[in-house]
């Protein structure tokens, strides 16, 4: 695989992190501040939840610009991977919360496009050249 398509992965991730990151943080500070939208009815319950919803989405559009601006080198495309794998197990464990609050449509898409950019980013990561993913002290 070339470093232009291990590029293109990275590239691609980052604009679906930053999208879905960007929307969820809308949503998260609606639901916060003004008891609109799917989160509203989460944390009109547990108000405090908030900080996590907004800390996640807002780091989530972090990590997407330096995704964007990674080089395609193993180490990027491992950490990639783990990121997208944690957010998809992490929807897979609360899937609940898609059911609650009536997001099903928007839990299939982001799950399934998290998990498939873990197996991409796997994917690119073996097929990477050059050193292991850890550094030697």
């Amino acid at each position: 695989m070339s470093a232009r398509i291990r590029r293109l992965i990275l590239r691609a991730n980052a604009a679906y992190i930053a999208v879905a990151g960007t929307v969820g943080f809308a949503i998260d500070l609606a639901g916060a501040f003004y008891g609109f939208g799917p989160q509203g009815l989460v944390l009109e319950r547990a108000p405090m939840a908030a900080i996590g919803f907004v800390e996640a989405h807002g780091l989530a559009v972090i990590l997407a610009t330096l995704l964007w601006r990674a080089a395609p080198d193993r180490a990027w495309h491992v950490a990639a991977g783990a990121m997208v794998a944690l957010l998809g197990l992490s929807n897979l464990t609360f899937w609940q919360l898609f059911v609650q609050t009536d997001m099903l449509v928007m839990g299939y898409v982001t799950t399934g496009l998290h998990l498939t950019f873990a197996v991409l980013q796997a994917v690119a990561a073996a097929a990477a050249p050059g050193q292991p993913v850890y550094a030697e002290a």
